[in-house]
């Protein structure tokens, strides 16, 4: 019986492992960011535009079934957006355009269907990413003087706080050009879900500011 239930695992273990199988690849994904800002009423937060952005990394599938997948990688992307607020020390509507650049790492499942035409087969991704911030520019300078602060000069990095992390749902087609290289393309919308703001909490004490990234982007990608 012991000898047949080891034979048993060790068949498994064994069909496992050959069933295994990694896919590595480079992906480059043009987006569309912005900034979904919520805060009370006096304070009149508001999202006033969206920024292109351009992100770009590796991929890597580690397939565990014939169609599934648990999918991360290594991207570097860029996010932000334009927002305005009520300045009452000023008296006056100011306007803040975000540019940040992150350092992601997906954690996702990709699921797969059987090929819908010729070496064709569409995915679903499902999952978070999690992000660090890089960089970051405030009406693209590196440096942000706050007129409501007197003038105060500080760095726009220090403006946001460095983790984020967001949902993650995306949908594409995988196409089979040789024995082992795959084109890919898709869509992919990520919806942050902590609040990166740190300067207006902090330093201008406005209470309950919260400032989340979204971004839909679109996907090109290569397989070897």
């Amino acid at each position: 019986m012991k000898k047949a239930l080891l034979a048993l695992i060790f068949s498994g273990a064994t069909l496992g492992a050959a069933s295994a199988q990694v896919e590595i690849g480079l992906k480059v994904s043009p987006s569309i960011t912005s900034l979904r800002v919520d805060s009370p009423s006096d304070y009149g937060f508001r999202n006033e535009g969206s920024r292109a952005g351009i992100g770009g990394g590796v991929i890597v599938d580690y397939f565990f079934g014939q169609n599934y997948a648990f999918s991360s990688g290594l991207f570097l992307t860029g996010k932000g957006g334009t927002v305005s607020y009520f300045d009452d020390a000023t008296r006056s509507r100011q306007q803040q355009k975000f540019g940040l650049q992150y350092l992601e790492v997906p954690v996702t499942v990709k699921l797969f269907t059987n090929d819908v035409a010729t070496d064709t087969k569409l995915y679903f991704q499902v999952g978070g990413s999690l992000n660090a911030a890089l960089a970051g520019k405030i009406n693209d300078q590196k440096f942000y003087k706050d007129p409501g602060n007197g003038n105060a000069e500080t760095k726009a990095y220090k403006h946001i706080i460095l983790p984020d992390a967001a949902l993650l749902g995306s949908f594409g087609v995988e196409y089979q050009l040789g024995q082992s290289t795959k084109l890919l393309a898709g869509v992919t919308y990520k919806r942050g879900i902590l609040n990166i703001d740190r300067y207006f909490d902090n330093t201008r004490k406005f209470r309950d500011v919260t400032i989340k990234n979204s971004e839909v982007a679109l996907d090109l990608g290569i397989k070897f």
